[in-house]
C-alpha cells in the first residue's frame, strides 16, 4: 500500500544520551495518532529504501506535535542523516500514523511493558496516554533494559509518576552496572519480569525493542502458557 507523504516541520530538538536525540515534529492539519503507533520518514539518502519507520514517543496531543526518540546507528545510513541534517524548522517527508501495537479499548488486567534501549518510545506514549486521559487501569509494570545508567532515557519521568501513582512500578534493568554502581536491578529484563509474572495471571505483554530480547521474551512467556491475545510484540533491529 502506497503511503501518502506530507511535509512535517521539526519544531524542536532535545539531546537525550550522547547517542539519542528527541525530535519533535507537527504534521500539516489535523494530525491524530493512537499511542503506540509509529510514522515513515522518507529521507533523501543514497540507500536501496529511503523510507524508516520511528514510533511516536508521545501521547496523543491536542496541537498535532509528536516526539521521535532515535538512537543514531554510526554504520546505517538513516540516522547518520538525520542527526547531521535534520535540525529546528527542517521540513521532513512523513506518512502515517501505522500499526496496531496500541492499547486495548477497555483495560481489563496488568500491564507489563518490557522494552529495551528506544523501545520504550511507543510505551512511553501508551502510559502517558492513560495519565493524560484518566484511562481505568490496573498495575502496570514498566521493565526497562539498558547497558549502563546514563542510557535509561525519561528515567527522571517515569521515577516522578512511579512517585505519583503507586500502582506503576518502574523496574529499570541494566548489563552493565554493578552493585558497586547501580543499586537496581542487574542483569537482563528477563529476570525482572518472569519475577512478577512467573506463575500466569491475567496480564497484557507489550513487548518492544531489540528483536533478540524481544523474541527470547515471547518464546519465554508462550512456554509458561501466555497465549498469543496476552503477548503484543513490535521488534526493532
Amino acid at each position: 500500500m502506497a503511503h501518502q507523504y506530507h511535509d512535517a516541520q521539526v519544531v524542536d530538538i532535545i539531546d537525550e544520551t550522547p547517542t539519542v536525540k528527541r525530535y519533535f515534529l507537527k504534521m500539516p492539519g489535523d494530525f491524530t495518532f493512537k499511542a503506540g503507533q509509529f510514522v515513515m520518514l522518507d529521507l533523501p539518502i543514497q540507500a536501496k529504501f529511503t523510507n524508516r519507520s520511528y514510533s511516536i514517543a508521545s501521547a496523543p496531543r491536542e496541537d498535532g506535535v509528536f516526539e521521535l526518540c532515535i538512537v543514531i546507528k554510526p554504520d546505517g545510513s538513516g540516522t547518520p542523516y538525520i542527526f547531521e541534517n535534520v535540525k529546528v524548522g527542517s521540513i521532513v517527508k512523513t506518512a502515517g500514523p501505522v500499526g496496531k501495537f496500541t492499547l486495548p479499548e477497555n483495560i481489563e488486567t496488568d500491564l507489563c511493558f518490557v522494552c529495551t534501549g528506544t523501545g520504550i518510545a511507543p510505551l512511553r506514549a501508551m502510559l502517558n496516554d492513560i495519565y493524560n486521559k484518566n484511562l481505568p487501569h490496573k498495575n502496570i509494570y514498566m521493565v526497562f533494559g539498558n547497558r549502563v545508567k546514563q542510557d535509561i532515557l525519561y528515567r527522571k519521568e517515569f521515577e516522578e509518576l512511579q512517585q505519583e501513582h503507586p500502582e506503576f512500578k518502574f523496574l529499570p534493568v541494566l548489563s552493565r552496572e554493578t552493585k558497586e554502581t547501580w543499586d537496581g536491578d542487574i542483569g537482563y529484563v528477563h529476570d525482572v519480569y518472569l519475577r512478577y509474572f512467573g506463575e500466569v495471571k491475567p496480564v497484557i505483554f507489550y513487548l518492544c525493542g531489540w528483536s533478540a530480547m524481544v523474541r527470547e521474551a515471547r518464546d519465554r512467556l508462550k512456554e509458561l502458557g501466555y497465549g498469543k491475545q496476552e503477548l503484543k510484540f513490535e521488534l526493532y533491529d
